[in-house]
Parts: C-alpha cells; sequence; structure tokens
C-alpha cells in the first residue's frame, strides 16, 4: 500500500509499506479521510518523545472496514463505516485501573505510537471503532477524535449556563470547545490573531472576538481556556479571569515550557488551573453531537489533499492557512 513515512524528523517520503493484517480481535479500515493535528507536526520534528521511526502518522481519522479479525468483538463486518478511536491503553497499569486511561503509564495511540491512517489502509483494535451515520461524510467523521478531546476538555473546566469563557485560539480545537461551551449556556469571547478564523468564531456564535486580550480592557471572566500552548497567551488568559474563576490549560506546550502565574492570586483568589490530555470516555458523546448537529465540523473543514501530497499538506498545516487540513487517500490517481 502507499503510506506517508517520517523515516526520521525531518524526512517525509510517500512511498511503500506492507498491506496490514487484522488482529485477532481487530479490523483494517481502508482510510478515507485523516486529519492533520498538531502532534503530527510535533512527530515530524522529533518533538513528540513517545514516537519510533520510521512511523506513519494519523491518528484522526474514518474509513470502511475491509478486514475484520476471527474474534474481533462488536459485529463489525465488511463494508461497515467507521470512525476510530486512537487511543491505545494498556489496562493493567494504575492509571487505567482507575479509570484514567489517558494518563495510562503504558500510554499509545494509532499513529502516534504504531502506524497510523496517513496511507491506504490501518489496523485498528475493533473495540475502538465506532459505526458512523449513513449521510455523515469520511471527512465530517474524521473529525469526531479531535472534538473528543474537546468533550473531555469541557468535562475537566465544567460550563455552567450564563458563565463567560475567554477562549484563545481560534483553531479547530479552539472551534470545537467554543461551540460544546455555548452548548452548555456560555457566552464565549475569542481571541486569535487570525481574523479569517475570528469571523468563523462570529458565524459560530462568539459573543465578541479581539486580536490580543489586552484589547479586552478590563473584562473578567468566570473561566477562559489556553489552547495555544504559547506560555504568553496561557498568561493573558490567567490575568483575564475574575476572582474564583477557572482556566484550562489545553493547548500542548513545549515540555520545557514555564508560566508566570502568581501563586498569591491562585490562593487568595481561589482560581483553579486545570489540564486537558486527549480522549477519556468521550469518543462515542462527541459522534453523537456531531451527529446531532449539536457541533458543526463543516465550517472547519478546509482543506482535503491526496495522500501524494501529505508533505504539502503538513506545511499547509504550519502556515496557518484554513483551519482543519485533511487527508483523503482515496483521491490519489
Amino acid at each position: 500500500m502507499r503510506a506517508a513515512i517520517i523515516e526520521q524528523p525531518g524526512s517525509i517520503t510517500v512511498g511503500d509499506r506492507p498491506d496490514p493484517s487484522p488482529a485477532p480481535d481487530g479490523v483494517v479500515l481502508k482510510v478515507g479521510a485523516c486529519g492533520i493535528c498538531g502532534t503530527d507536526l510535533h512527530i515530524a520534528d522529533g518533538e513528540f518523545p513517545p514516537s519510533p521511526y520510521p512511523l506513519v502518522p494519523g491518528h484522526e481519522f474514518a474509513g470502511e472496514v475491509v478486514a475484520v479479525g476471527e474474534h474481533a468483538p462488536g459485529g463489525l463486518r465488511v463494508g461497515d463505516r467507521v470512525a476510530v478511536d486512537p487511543s491505545l491503553f494498556c489496562g493493567h497499569c494504575r492509571f487505567c485501573r482507575a479509570g484514567r486511561g489517558n494518563l495510562c503509564a503504558n500510554w499509545g495511540a494509532i499513529g502516534d505510537t504504531v502506524d497510523g491512517a496517513f496511507a491506504e489502509y490501518v489496523a485498528a483494535p475493533a473495540v475502538n471503532c465506532y459505526r458512523i451515520p449513513g449521510e455523515m461524510t469520511y471527512r465530517q467523521a474524521a473529525a469526531v477524535e479531535p472534538l473528543s478531546c474537546a468533550v473531555h476538555g469541557v468535562r475537566r473546566v465544567g460550563v455552567r449556563p450564563g458563565e463567560r469563557f475567554l477562549l484563545v485560539g481560534a483553531g479547530t480545537m479552539g472551534l470545537l470547545l467554543q461551540q460544546l461551551l455555548q452548548d452548555g449556556g456560555a457566552a464565549v469571547t475569542m481571541v486569535d490573531r487570525n481574523r479569517d478564523r475570528l469571523k468563523i468564531a462570529a458565524d459560530l456564535g462568539a459573543v465578541a472576538t479581539a486580536t490580543d486580550v489586552a484589547d479586552l480592557g478590563d473584562e473578567r471572566f468566570e473561566a477562559a481556556v489556553d489552547v495555544t500552548g504559547a506560555p504568553p497567551a496561557i498568561e493573558a488568559a490567567f490575568g483575564a479571569l475574575q476572582r474564583g474563576g477557572r482556566l484550562l490549560v489545553f493547548g500542548v506546550a513545549a515540555d520545557d515550557a514555564r508560566v508566570d502565574l502568581s501563586p498569591f492570586r491562585i490562593y487568595n483568589d481561589e482560581i483553579t488551573v486545570v489540564g486537558s490530555m486527549a480522549v477519556l470516555n468521550s469518543y462515542g458523546a462527541a459522534l453523537d453531537l456531531l451527529a446531532s448537529g449539536r457541533v458543526r465540523v463543516d465550517p472547519l473543514l478546509s482543506h482535503a489533499l491526496p495522500l501524494g501530497d501529505f508533505p504539502a499538506a503538513l506545511d499547509l498545516m504550519r502556515s496557518g492557512a484554513g483551519v482543519k487540513v485533511q487527508v483523503t487517500p482515496g483521491t490519489d490517481n
């Protein structure tokens, strides 16, 4: 099969790999669509320590079942259309046994630690597969994975009707978080330097937009979410909280990044700071939200490129053009 291969950091090719076979409890999919995530850029640059090389990346995906292992659970059949939770938890470490598999001591994920879906075919555990409605396209279904991360994030920070939320970062994740928070009754103010993305945020219902937190003046919020991972943005979001506020650090910062937050203010104003790591029992809920129309992803799906253009797709993602860049292997000649 054809696949995008990161041979080593900085070296990316589109070439041939052996066709995958299903594990006894697994399936093989013909990939319909796979989204590019910031994690894929980190893997390409050698900045994601769990990833081995060479590796076929790609963890936001959906496709058609073309092979089923003899002991695969769930009654999946050849021809079923599915979206896939890429999480690979060990099930036996202290975190898994406590119901916190996203913190698994032996954490893995399809496309991050084993070959993923920037390929014509990909193997996956059957239990990770979710059938999708007939009217849902593969491009839409590939957005379930980032939406499931956003669902977990909203569960971590909490939302109450009428609350004012500040969101910093209007990329794919920010725009998904915005819709979830609004669905919970929050009024969302979005900050981003990209005016095209701010227009999307406004179209999706943001009560206000700005290109810098400083432009909001003295306005204060019950809660804030940083979706950038940039220390100055995290500090600005923290500074915009009212007393008793909550800060969700959702964006992925560099491992050695540091922020300057006042511990006195955290104490005196009873500020809560929480993080959110990937997916945790949120994939099914994300699929339901998308299928019901409560969350819209079509305004976010800006680019679809064939598999052969994977290096160009990465460059497009780096440039900040559009919002969600996806690869659709079935469109290759």
